[in-house]
């Protein structure tokens, strides 16, 4: 079992764009805190930057589909970027590189 935690740090930038900094695991333990916290996010466009996140299970793939949908229910954007080897990995197999804005690097998804 993958125990860890989930930290948030958020960047804002100058046209609207929040980069929310994701370091740990996105996993059933932190999903709960993890949406929670993402959804209060009210900028026009979220940016994950997922380069430091170690561990993405099912649960942490379903939060993010919950997210986007979320959000564009709101007319807002999400994008993910700069996902780890098994993060990438994780979201091939459960099907989301189509519907999710995928982008591999954090400039590539602000610009």
């Amino acid at each position: 079992m993958h125990s860890g935690k989930l930290d948030i740090m958020q960047q804002p930038t100058s046209n609207g764009t929040l980069i929310a900094r994701l370091t740990g695991k996105l996993s059933l333990e932190t999903v709960n805190s993890f949406l929670q916290e993402a959804r209060a996010f009210t900028d026009e466009k979220l940016v994950l930057d997922m380069s430091s996140v170690s561990y993405v299970d099912l649960a942490g793939v379903g939060a993010l589909v919950q997210l986007f949908v979320h959000r564009r229910g709101q007319s807002k954007k999400l994008a993910v970027a700069a996902l780890t080897a098994q993060g990438a990995a994780v979201l091939q197999v459960a099907g989301l590189t189509k519907l999710l804005p995928i982008f591999p690097t954090v400039e590539a998804a602000t610009a």
